[in-house]
């Protein structure tokens, strides 16, 4: 079994007892988290696809880790101009166990 869900402006494909990294949420470690934002649902030949939304479809999860991803330099350069910039990010993000997917 398993779901399409949408959560930070992204789509995932999940199935029960995955663990995913997602945009960071505010919730602590430990604790439970549910999306309500299902756009699929398969279980087998079974397949709901909503419109937009699959009615009274949930996906728990529970929140294992909050954290930084690996940094991403950015580096703006314009030649014979003496002009140079330099720039890192490191990308926030929640990492979580589906727990259950209910239909």
């Amino acid at each position: 079994m398993y779901a399409v869900i949408k959560t930070g402006g992204k789509q995932y494909r999940v199935s029960e007892g995955e663990i995913l990294k997602i945009e960071k949420l505010e919730v602590e470690p430990g604790k439970k988290v549910t999306f309500d934002e299902v756009l699929m649902v398969a279980d087998g030949d079974k397949v709901q696809v909503g419109s937009p939304l699959v009615a009274k479809a949930t996906v728990e999860a529970k929140v294992i880790s909050q954290g930084k991803g690996k940094k991403v330099h950015i580096l703006k350069f314009k030649r014979r101009k003496h002009s140079m910039k330099q720039q890192g990010h490191r990308q926030l993000f929640t990492e979580v166990q589906i727990d259950k997917i209910k239909a």
